[in-house]
């Protein structure tokens, strides 16, 4: 999308060629992104390697980092969701009849 967007701004092909070049800068995560992005996982079990690797790709793309663990949260409630539907949840009944 933005390589679109970058052509139409360039009108002349020889510039256009130029996009190619252009590389994705990326940044790694503060200290208080690593807070925020540890700060998601709460609530849930999560396998340390999990949690390491989000550290891992924040040690040098934040994005890429919150993606990841976007994703994988995603992917974690939507296992607990299907889990949920297969359970059989019989109610208690309030009224007893004393025979």
């Amino acid at each position: 999308m933005y390589k679109t967007l970058l052509e139409d701004i360039f009108s002349n092909s020889e510039d256009a060629e130029d996009i190619e070049d252009i590389e994705e800068t990326t940044f790694p995560a503060t200290d208080k992104d690593l807070l925020v992005l540890t700060e998601k996982f709460l609530g849930f079990e999560i396998p340390s390697k999990v949690f390491l690797q989000a550290i891992a790709i924040a040690d040098y793309d934040c994005e890429a980092a919150f993606r990841y663990v976007d994703n994988y949260l995603t992917t974690l409630k939507n296992k607990n969701k299907r889990k949920h539907k297969k359970l059989l949840v019989l109610g208690a009944s309030t009224k007893f009849e004393n025979n």
